[in-house]
């Protein structure tokens, strides 16, 4: 494998205590927080939907999905959290962050195995973890394990 090609990028975004990334060709767009809409008996960790410029998507916290306490601080949260927007499977789904971080390249031999426990998120969710330069760590989430196919078209059809 070449080593271009064994390169990709991450988005990467703050989501409790912890910093995540996903596939940069996953994420469609990144949005700020605007209104979401509740939808009578979906899935506990489904907000709701918003209308993006007439598009309805559905909207997923992940702090629910994951068990997971939002960021404290919100000195600067309406300025930096908002909605990822990832495109699963030709469906778009949007996550709530509590931050947005960086774009990050990362090389496919930096990646390890994740720990068996981390963060209290379940194994499956997660690709692989990257060391940071400051020595903290960077989990990378397998968005297409967060949601099986029955409970991505059921989120879809609301």
């Amino acid at each position: 494998m070449a080593g271009e090609d064994s390169q990709f990028q991450l988005v990467t975004f703050q989501l409790g205590d912890e910093v995540y990334g996903v596939n940069i060709m996953d994420v469609k767009e990144i949005v700020k927080i605007q209104e979401v809409r509740p939808i009578p008996n979906a899935p506990y960790y489904v907000e709701g939907i918003i209308n993006l410029r007439g598009e309805i998507i559905p909207i997923i916290d992940l702090h629910k999905r994951f068990r997971i306490k939002s960021v404290e601080d919100d000195e600067y949260a309406d300025f930096e959290s908002g909605f990822i927007i990832l495109n699963i499977e030709g469906n778009k789904i949007g996550i709530i962050i509590d931050r947005i971080a960086r774009v990050v390249t990362v090389s496919m031999e930096d990646i390890k195995e994740p720990p068996q426990m981390l963060s209290g998120i379940g194994s499956e969710y997660i690709q692989g973890v990257i060391r940071t330069e400051n020595g903290g760590y960077l989990i990378m989430l397998n968005i297409r394990k967060l949601f099986n196919p029955k409970e991505l078209q059921k989120i879809v059809d609301f």
